[in-house]
């Protein structure tokens, strides 16, 4: 950053503020105050430091996120005033069962929003434009943090308050997650901005989350919670990696490179290791996510996991063939020959996050502990709040054999003689 670098600090520190609040918020008003307040400095980070054309971008991604938003501002207000309970505490709701007649279109106006902010498609359009436009620090905020708000916010408000419209929705969600899944990783693989392949793959990515969300036993909720922070650790040192090449190059096309694998060793190491744990290669953490979640998927829909699963040998695709050209393909052009290799601050970033991609992939018992007695709990709630507000039986219908004789009309001189 070069201009204007206290604004953009404070920037980011405004938006980290706003995103705590809305994990931590026990209020619906003030998770949507926080909700809402995330959009303002990140829609300035895209818009002031972002690239030629930010300012599409940033008021895309403000004019997608506040529609969604305003729908949720409505049921909040429903569920306030409606319900009779008054007020906004988030935990006094999870305990109110809503009418099963209502719940569909509060949920709708729930997960509209959720699933604008993941984004499940075809609400994604927003997504690879703020991403290539954002500075780096802005795209991995977004894809490392800012995009998980959408699933959270599915898995613990849209699904638990109106868990029986979540189920009948289900079967909605996992086909758009699928879809997602495909068409993300068929456009990512034409792409000729690295920046932009990145992009996709989120939304392929993400669409995996949603699968395991909704396929509401444990293996799914387990591992979408844990494809959240695998993503998180992945996509956001991809976005890393992309911005150091870009500061060295000012450019982000695939065919701008070529062999620079030879003049940047450490470098070329570190992309390999990082695309090969966004692909899901079985010892990085990407593989432990998509496999739970799979799993989860197969027990409920067979068909949607299947197709999913091919999702991952896309991905292997699309990041293989971008490596061998940006990476491996050839002899570096004249322009890449005196390009500098990783610095210490670099490594100190790196390292890092590949001992995470490690870490995850061969021992992810520890992260998956805390994870299950949660995505337990949160399973076994769903479940049992929609044995509670399920549909009163309807009566069975009666023949006409068994109908009651109807009763004759007395007459005001039978009833005068009545004792």
């Amino acid at each position: 950053m070069e201009k204007r670098v206290r604004l953009y600090h404070m920037a980011l520190l405004f938006l980290e503020t706003a995103m705590l609040g809305v994990f931590v918020s026990l209020d619906f008003f003030l998770f949507y105050v926080f909700w809402e307040g995330m959009l303002i400095p990140m829609y300035l980070i895209i818009g002031v430091w972002g690239g030629p054309r930010r300012i599409y971008a940033a008021v895309k991604f403000f004019l997608y996120t506040m529609v969604g938003s305003v729908l949720m501002l409505v049921a909040i207000l429903w569920l306030y005033f409606e319900t009779g309970a008054e007020t906004f505490d988030i935990l006094v709701h999870l305990d109110k069962p809503v009418h099963y007649a209502l719940q569909g279109w509060l949920f709708a106006a729930f997960a509209l929003s959720f699933a604008i902010k993941v984004p499940i498609f075809p609400f994604h359009t927003w997504l690879p434009d703020a991403h290539v436009e954002a500075p780096t620090a802005g795209s991995v905020i977004l894809a490392g943090v800012l995009l998980k708000m959408g699933t959270y916010g599915l898995m613990r408000l849209a699904m638990p308050l109106f868990p029986t419209a979540a189920r009948d929705f289900a079967f909605v969600f996992m086909a758009l997650a699928v879809i997602g899944i495909i068409y993300g990783a068929l456009v990512a693989m034409v792409q000729d901005d690295i920046k932009k392949l990145v992009a996709y793959s989120s939304v392929s990515h993400l669409g995996f989350v949603v699968l395991g969300l909704f396929s509401f036993n444990l293996l799914g909720a387990s591992g979408g919670v844990l494809q959240m922070v695998n993503h998180g650790v992945s996509t956001g040192a991809l976005f890393l990696i992309v911005g150091m090449i870009y500061s060295r190059r000012h450019t982000r096309l695939i065919a701008d490179f070529g062999g620079i694998a030879r003049v940047m060793p450490v470098f070329a190491v570190f992309f390999v290791i990082t695309s090969l744990s966004s692909i899901g290669l079985p010892g990085l953490n990407g593989f432990v996510g998509e496999f739970t979640i799979l799993a989860g998927a197969f027990s409920r829909n067979p068909f949607f996991a299947v197709v999913a699963a091919s999702g991952v040998v896309l991905a292997a695709i699309y990041m293989l063939w971008m490596l061998q050209r940006v990476l491996f393909g050839g002899d570096p052009s004249p322009a890449n020959l005196g390009l500098r290799d990783l610095g210490v601050r670099e490594w100190c970033v790196l390292v890092p996050l590949v001992a995470l991609m490690f870490g995850l992939g061969l021992y992810p018992k520890p992260i998956l502990s805390k994870i299950e007695p949660s995505a337990k709990a949160w399973v076994e709630q769903v479940n049992r709040r929609v044995l509670h507000v399920q549909p009163p039986p309807e009566a069975p219908a009666l023949r006409l054999s068994e109908a009651p004789a109807p009763r004759l009309a007395r007459t005001h001189s039978q009833e005068a003689v009545r004792p």
